[in-house]
């Protein structure tokens, strides 16, 4: 599947208080004064938060001097740090002590919603089908093949081979991940990466599937990989080891050493090798926010150099997949929300251009799957998602659209280029993930399996619907909720409502196991498609990006004006949720209307925006200039630091928050989150709870094993709960 390129972003109880001792040794700085305490009730006795201590650092900026009093925070090697965060750990375990039997109940709803015992539906690739399975009390998924059976059938009795088992790899590990998968063309040989911190680092391992043993060859920091088509040799992108920039590609030849093909000298441009749908050609994407540049090698020539498509030009975002001789090109070359054109492999100039799929400025071209005999077209209107097929031997279109107000329909994965069933994922808020292959000549659909949730769930229980917020600006804000019919639509009900708006990532109207222990509970759950997405086509994202930022944070806050004014809930009883880019939205939107909210949940939350986009060092800060602004432009600056979060705390009332981070996040480090924290604790001027709990062994999507991933919702959700008062 090719798709419009983005380069890579930013998403035990304890019952005594932390030694007077160890707050004062936080940093050599600290004073008596530095480790006062503040206090917050619990249902036995006054738990003292820590205090962080601070120190002198200043920096001129644009001829002004600014202090930073927390920025000993990030240091991680200090053991002053650890201590500090251990400290806010065992603060948060004690203040939420009486909460955790409520955690626990939710942990094992979710748990016991879970089919425990799974298969996902198998993939045919090549001479074998694909698929995972996870088992009861496993942690990880297990990936396995069987042969293909009679007429090319899936045939379950065929003798199953196990290639990888995650929980064998995992062992030991507090945190375990797998990136690439990728099977050899002849199918015996398994390149994949891993990461063993949380930190997004992978590592490849190579596994000889004949005889179970891992070759020698190994690379760190590998982001992407392709095999060669003689089964030998693999391309390779790599990151840099401080900035996180895949910045070059090597060609690997098995038992041999790795030489470097490629190399992206542009600091806003991050690199993907991958292949073609047809397995002809090796894709080398080159992508900035607003820019991308395409170049092609032969798999069968990986000893060849990779030539470009087309002449980068600023602006210009392309994808390309090849057919017989042919490139379909995904552009948006006086397209703003994309075309797509076809041209000769051996010429593919502007000039060759052939339209296929004109521009359409209601819906937004989010990629392309190209196939032997067809072409699949995903795109989005109205926030809306839909498939629209060509058969390029009848020359005709086939839609694939829902009936329901809000869904989330996606491509599924289709590996075999052959193919003529495309599949599809559908879900909605009331529909379980369901598994769908359409047939591509004549569109009927065959629907193969649906999510089950033990127990039963019945989606005519609940109500989900579409609606439509006008902004300040007056532009309409789509947003959907879902909520447990009977339900009071007076105000009173608890509301928990949801966001992002960054980088043209949309909001899906998906389905969520765990949001039936709030909806159960008279919750109403909502998310707001606000601008900073591409929900509504790529000006919606313009609208959100760069000096046009605050229209993310003011369609949040019409959105929650909306749901009060429309009594879906109160602002005693609303509840707000993001997370990274989404939880900037959150420091941003409690810093300009803090009594809208009663509380607030942010995770792994992007708030210290200055001093993260002043540092040129830190992973990935110089590819978000194009996002977010270059604040070594004053105009940027001034911009940017009018809404960072950090630098817009006051002393003033806030919500009760909940801040979660990891220690190993390498999207948005932890020292953000734990210094907003440690300076909104000294600003603010309420009694209510400011709570950081970091994940000392994992990064910025959390827990790795899935048990322990819906032990973190669940407290979460706990917390939650508590604040609206629902305790059981």
């Amino acid at each position: 599947m090719s798709t419009v390129p983005y380069v890579l972003r930013r998403l035990a109880a304890c019952s005594s208080i932390m030694p007077a001792l160890l707050l004062s040794t936080l940093s050599p700085s600290a004073t008596a004064a530095d480790a006062a305490t503040t206090t917050v009730a619990t249902a036995t006795a006054p738990v003292a938060a820590p205090v962080a201590a601070k120190t002198a650092w200043q920096e001129t900026r644009h001829g002004t001097v600014v202090t930073d009093d927390y920025r000993w925070l990030q240091k991680k090697s200090d053991p002053a740090v650890i201590d500090y965060l251990n400290a806010e750990n065992a603060y948060t375990a004690a203040v939420t002590a009486p909460i955790q039997p409520l955690a626990d109940k939710v942990y094992a709803e979710i748990k016991g919603r879970m089919q425990e015992v799974d298969l996902s539906v198998p993939a045919r690739q090549g001479n074998f089908y694909y698929y995972t399975r996870v088992e009861a009390g496993k942690q990880y998924p297990i990936h396995c093949r069987r042969p293909i059976g009679k007429g090319g059938a899936y045939d379950a009795q065929a003798p199953e081979e196990v290639l990888l088992d995650q929980n064998q790899l995992a062992e030991g590990q507090k945190f375990f991940a797998v990136r690439a998968f990728s099977i050899s063309p002849n199918e015996q040989l398994l390149a994949y990466t891993t990461d063993t911190t949380g930190f997004r680092q992978y590592e490849l391992h190579v596994k000889d599937l004949k005889t179970g043993k891992l070759l020698t060859d190994s690379m760190p920091r590998v982001t992407s990989l392709a095999w060669a088509s003689d089964n030998a040799t693999l391309m390779l992108a790599q990151e840099d080891a401080t900035t996180k920039r895949s910045d070059r590609v090597f060609r690997l030849a098995l038992g041999g050493t790795q030489q470097q093909v490629y190399h992206e000298p542009v600091e806003q441009f991050a690199i993907n090798v991958g292949r073609t749908h047809d397995k002809q050609f090796f894709v080398l994407t080159s992508g900035s926010t607003d820019t991308t540049e395409v170049l092609l090698l032969p798999t069968n020539k990986p000893e060849g150099s990779f030539q470009p498509v087309l002449k980068r030009e600023k602006g210009h975002r392309y994808v390309v997949e090849h057919r017989d001789g042919q490139l379909y090109i995904l552009t948006n070359k006086e397209a703003k929300n994309f075309r797509i054109v076809s041209a000769p492999l051996s010429d593919p100039q502007a000039r060759h251009w052939k339209t296929l799929v004109p521009h359409n400025k209601d819906a937004v071209i989010q990629s392309i799957d190209v196939f032997q005999g067809y072409l699949v077209v995903m795109e989005k209107a109205r926030a809306l998602n839909r498939a629209r097929i060509h058969d390029f031997a009848q020359k005709n279109w086939k839609t694939v659209q829902f009936d329901d107000a809000v869904y989330l329909a996606s491509a599924a994965g289709t590996p075999e280029f052959s193919a003529t069933q495309f599949r599809m994922s559908y879900q909605s808020p009331v529909t379980p993930p369901t598994v769908i292959d359409v047939n591509m000549q004549d569109g009927k659909r065959t629907v193969l399996k649906q999510q089950e949730i033990v127990g039963g769930f019945d989606g005519s229980r609940y109500t989900t619907q579409r609606l439509w917020v006008k902004a300040r600006d007056g532009v309409q804000v789509p947003l959907w909720i879902v909520y447990k019919k009977g339900v009071k639509l007076d105000g009173s009900a608890p509301l928990l409502l949801y966001s992002y708006g960054s980088y043209g990532i949309s909001t899906e109207a998906s389905f969520a196991i765990s949001r039936i222990s709030l909806l159960e509970r008279g919750v109403i759950y909502a998310q707001a498609h606000i601008r900073g997405g591409t929900d509504m086509g790529e000006a919606w994202h313009e609208d959100g990006m760069l000096m046009k930022k605050k229209n993310t944070f003011n369609d949040f806050i019409d959105s929650a004006d909306y749901l009060v004014r429309e009594k879906w809930t109160s602002p005693n009883r609303l509840i707000i949720q993001g997370g990274s880019a989404g939880g900037l939205l959150m420091g941003a939107v409690v810093n300009m209307r803090p009594e809208l909210f009663h509380a607030v949940h942010a995770a792994v939350p992007f708030v210290d925006v200055m001093n993260t986009m002043m540092d040129a060092s830190l992973p990935l800060t110089t590819g978000e200039y194009l996002e977010w602004g270059d604040p070594n432009q004053k105009a940027a600056y001034d911009y940017m630091l009018s809404y960072s979060p950090y630098d817009n705390i006051a002393r003033r009332n806030y919500p009760a928050m909940l801040v979660t981070t990891g220690l190993n996040d390498s999207q948005v480090m932890y020292w953000e989150p734990a210094k907003y924290v440690a300076k909104l604790r000294a600003y603010k001027t309420d009694g209510n709870p400011l709570l950081l709990k970091t994940n000392m062994g994992a990064g910025h999507g959390g827990a790795s094993g899935r048990y322990n991933a819906i032990a973190e919702n669940a407290f979460n959700m706990a917390w939650m709960l508590s604040q609206w008062g629902i305790d059981s």
